[in-house]
């Protein structure tokens, strides 16, 4: 069953990133602490970065299952700054030990499709160009991930509810208002 050798792993890392930073963890560390070979390891990622990108996409997924949609993108966004506060060791030893684009990377990776679903679901039958599309999208992402990346670096102690409804006050219509912007600018 390869898919739990890879879940194996990721917990191995979890586990051991609260005993030392990233870059002093090794293969073996990790194969060891799972019990299984390197071969093992190899089949599935070809490095340890690899495999923290991997984790960074798992958590995503479980963090945003079913929460992409316009009336729920709020409880999405919740539910990405407890993935990231649950993972906190993790977050907080990849932010310092590999480099803030490994962090923006997780974050963009987290945000990315809660934003596009919304912004594809508000311009549903509008007309609006994939280019349009993704632009927006991509707007609000940088937005987002700024927000948390700034959150990140002080050591995520402020209330992220109330990071969430901050961004939900700023955010009330304008993904709506920037696809009728487009759509205004197109037409006139």
């Amino acid at each position: 069953m390869p898919n739990r050798t890879k879940y194996e792993l990721e917990a191995s890392l979890k586990k051991l990133l609260l005993q030392k930073p990233l870059d002093k963890i090794t293969i073996n560390d990790l194969t060891t602490d799972c019990g299984i070979s390197r071969m093992a390891f190899y089949y599935h990622f070809k490095d340890i970065y690899d495999l923290v990108e991997w984790v960074c996409l798992e958590d995503a997924a479980r963090a945003l299952q079913g929460k992409k949609t316009y009336d729920t993108w709020q409880e999405g966004l919740l539910q990405i700054f407890e993935a990231v506060l649950e993972n906190r060791p993790f977050i907080l030893n990849v932010y310092r030990s590999v480099s803030r684009e490994q962090i923006e990377s997780y974050l963009f990776q987290l945000t990315r499709s809660l934003i596009r679903d919304v912004v594809e679901e508000k311009a549903a039958g509008t007309g609006l160009s994939e280019e349009e599309k993704t632009f927006i999208a991509d707007f609000y992402k940088y937005s987002f991930v700024g927000v948390m990346l700034d959150w990140v670096r002080t050591g995520m102690k402020e209330d992220y509810g109330e990071i969430v409804d901050r961004i939900s006050t700023v955010m009330k219509g304008n993904i709506t208002n920037s696809i009728q912007n487009f759509l205004s600018k197109a037409g006139g």
